[in-house]
């Protein structure tokens, strides 16, 4: 049966959601984009750059924007991906166990927390591992 005649619809659909979120992406993309040319590019290497500005902030505050830019941007992509699970898990049911395939909402959540724990573990190993491994100056 088809749906009834089209009505004004209260508050904002899935679509205007994604595509806020999307271009919230693309914004936050940009700006790190722009900062990590201009820590990586415009200011002289690290401690050569002491004493230099740009619009205000020094070398390390650009290194600090730098890194919030990059920690608003994971989280706005944990938040997309998170919106776009239930098709992630079905695209896979569907190519390992054949056409029309479904994973159900329990195993979905069971599934995503799992890779969140997955990638976190190896993010945090790095991090261990490179903390374990650094070298001062000799």
């Amino acid at each position: 049966m088809a749906d009834p005649a089209p009505t004004k619809r209260q508050g904002l659909s899935w679509s205007v959601i994604n595509l806020v979120l999307d271009a919230a992406l693309l914004v936050m993309f940009m700006a790190l984009c722009f900062a990590a040319v201009v820590v990586r590019f415009v200011f002289p290497p690290g401690p050569a750059s002491a004493g230099w500005t740009l619009w205000g902030l020094d070398y390390d505050a650009w290194g600090g924007l730098q890194f919030g830019l990059l920690a608003v941007l994971a989280g706005g992509i944990l938040v997309h991906v998170m919106f776009h699970w239930s098709w992630v898990c079905n695209v896979i049911a569907s190519r390992l166990a054949g056409r029309g395939a479904r994973v159900d909402d329990g195993l979905q959540t069971i599934y995503g927390v799992g890779l969140l724990i997955g990638l976190l573990l190896v993010v945090g190993v790095g991090l261990a591992a490179a903390v374990l491994t650094v070298h001062g100056p000799a």
